[in-house]
Formats: C-alpha cells, structure tokens, sequence
C-alpha cells in the first residue's frame, strides 16, 4: 500500500513521501553528480516542480530576448553599415515575440525546454545576420557570449543545458569564418566562449542543488500536514478532501464502492492501564496492517485516536464485507499487552448516486457502533441506503 502525497489520481492511493537523503553535505561540490528522486514517478514530480519554478524566468528572458534583440539590431543600423537589409536583421523579432507569448501559457517542461532552446537558435541566427559586413577584429560579438550565463538558470535538465551550450558554442561559427585570413579571432572566441560556458556550468550546478534543497523541504512540509505523524496515514482533512475526489470519479464511471469504519476495541481501557505510550505502539501495528491490506487504489486515513476510514473504490457489498472480515481477522495478531487486538467495523455501500463522503462516513460510523454495541470484535453493514 502507497501513502499519502500532494496529489491523488482515481487509478492510485496517494504515497506517502519518501524523501531523500539531505543533500546540505554536497551542497558545496557543484560539480557533483545531479540530485535525483527514487523513482521515475517521484523524478516526474521533481520534473514538474522545476518548470512550475523555472517558468516566470523563461516568460521574462524571452520576453527580454526580444527587447535586446531590437536595441541590438537598431545600434548597429545607427553606427554602421550592413550589406544585410534592416528589415532582414530586424526579423527575428517576429519569431522571438511569438515564442514569447506562447511561453507565457506554458508550464509543462518539455514545451518550456523546446521554447527556450528556440528562442537560443533564433537568437544566434540574428547574432549572425547583425554580424555580416563587421571588420574581422569586431566579430567578436557581445550578446554570443553573453547567452550561455544569461540562460544558464533556465534549463529544467541536463538535456537541454547541454543543447543550449552547445547552440551557444556553434551559433556564431559562421559570422567568425567569414573573411578569416589567421586564426586570432577563432581562438579568441573559444578562450571567451569557454569561460562563458563554464560560468554558465557553475551557475546551473548551484541553482540545481538550491531548487532541489528547495524542493525536498516542500515536499517534506506538505507530508507533515498531510499525514498522521504517528502512523503516517492520511489526516483527516486530507482524506476528505482525497475522497471527494475519488467519488467524483466513482460516480462518473458508475462503478460501485463502500466504505469501512474501523475502531480498535478496549481501546481507552489500553491507554488507562498501560500508558499512552503501549497505545501509540499498537496504533502504529494496527496501521501497518492496514496498509499490507490494502490495494494501491484504497485510500486510508486516521480520522481521529483509534478510528480509521477505509475507501474502496470498485468493489460491491460481498467483496467488501469479505474484505471487512479479512481485516479484522489479520489485526488478530496485532498483540496488546493484555491480550490479541480485535477491532469493530462498519460498512457504508455507496449506493445513493451523488452521496457525499461525510453522508457515507456517518452512515459507517453507526454501523461501526452498532458492531460495537452487538458485542465487538465484528462486521456490521448499514442499512439505511437498502
């Protein structure tokens, strides 16, 4: 059984977090290897977090590429002539500013990284275009250079930096080759393109570490307000909220459901005759159990001391009072210092169309008190809804 997490989606139960080492101790090696996640499901996440992150600074850098671009060009319209028409040189603009606005609606990090590396390949054809006509020593051009630091905290992986760098590194190859009679202009440009590069490197490795840092603190702060401390289910707001989503999703399809009400029996005889500390203990066994029950489309929560709520999407009444006896049966084994644990447990079908987890968890929860009152250590299901 997964726990809980920031999101759930109608084919899974919501994972609990697992977090990563803390990173603080290689924090300051930015050549070390890049931090990743356990698994491609939690890479996706990171992945995802990245671009929510490093989208407004992709909007506002090709929103400036634009402005630059036109301030370039014009300058050089102003203090020098150029075999290459101005309107040739000026257009760029028109793809850099559609690139711009199509940033502006995007959030999902492939598109991010395509725009952006676009917006580079646009850029160095202008570079290039702005450059024909210069004297040899003058081709040296500024904004080639500049690109890979100014970009070099936008790019979500190491795929696309690595593309952008080189795009950097190549894009004003053909200005430079134009007219060359030595080599000085060449190696000039590698010796600065180089150390651009590697300042642009340096950069990227410490934003990465910082985002990442960044992001195993939010995932770590959303775990605690979403889960139980003790006995890392879902809280009961959480669950709530994971459920109303679940039975839209339910109702939509039209596939049946119910949902189980457990309560631990003796439970406040436990805490007064052996301490809150015995009780936490098999509160902690009782939720482990749960969860070894469970299927990953279950959804779990502790709604308070030692009651529990169970969602099982797609299953009927039968299957779900089977799976009502095969939970109180496995919680025998649990041991309480006094004797083996045995719970109580009622069963809500859900088989009003539209009917709302809390109708559902009301409905339950009598049935869980009806078993209580029938002796314990049994399955009731609720009639009400017949």
């Amino acid at each position: 059984m997964r726990q809980a997490s920031a999101s759930w989606h109608p084919s899974c139960c919501v994972p609990v977090i697992a977090l990563p080492a803390c990173p603080g101790t290689r924090m300051h090696n930015p050549f070390a290897k890049e931090p990743g996640v356990d698994d491609s499901s939690q890479r996706g996440d990171y992945t995802h977090y990245l671009a929510q992150r490093m989208a407004p600074a992709i909007q506002a850098l090709t929103l400036l590429a634009v402005a630059a671009y036109l301030l370039a060009a014009g300058g050089r319209a102003l203090v020098s002539y150029s075999p290459v028409p101005l309107w040739l040189r000026l257009a760029p603009t028109v793809p850099l500013a559609v690139l711009a606005l199509v940033t502006r609606r995007e959030k999902r990090p492939m598109p991010l990284s395509l725009l952006a590396l676009s917006c580079v390949l646009v850029l160095e054809i202008g570079v290039n275009l702005n450059g024909v006509g210069q004297a040899a020593g003058q081709r040296l051009v500024l904004p080639g250079l500049l690109l890979p630091v100014a970009s070099s905290v936008i790019w979500i992986g190491r795929w696309d930096f690595i593309a952008a760098m080189i795009l950097c590194a190549l894009g004003p190859l053909p200005m430079l080759l134009m007219g060359v009679t030595n080599g000085l202009p060449i190696f000039q440009y590698a010796v600065y393109m180089t150390i651009a590069i590697s300042v642009a490197t340096v950069l990227r490795a410490f934003m990465t570490r910082t985002l990442f840092e960044q992001y195993r603190l939010e995932k770590q702060l959303r775990a605690q307000a979403h889960t139980d401390g003790l006995t890392g289910l879902l809280q009961r707001n959480r669950f709530l909220e994971l459920a109303r989503y679940a039975l839209d999703d339910i109702y939509v399809r039209r596939v049946p459901a119910a949902v189980l009400y457990l309560d631990a029996d003796h439970f406040k005889q436990l805490n007064d005759t052996y301490g809150h500390a015995a009780g936490d203990e098999v509160l902690i066994k009782l939720a482990g159990h749960l969860r070894s029950q469970m299927r990953d489309s279950d959804l779990i929560g502790r709604i308070g001391g030692e009651e529990f709520v169970v969602l099982l999407p797609g299953v009927d009444l039968h299957h779900a009072q089977f799976r009502a006896e095969q939970l109180r049966e496995a919680m025998r084994v649990v041991q309480r210092p006094d004797r083996p644990l045995t719970i109580s447990i009622g069963i809500a079908p859900c088989n009003r169309p539209g009917e709302s987890i809390d109708s559902l968890m009301s409905r339950a929860d009598r049935a869980m008190r009806q078993a209580k009152l029938n002796g314990r250590n049994q399955v009731v299901v609720d009639q009400s809804g017949a």
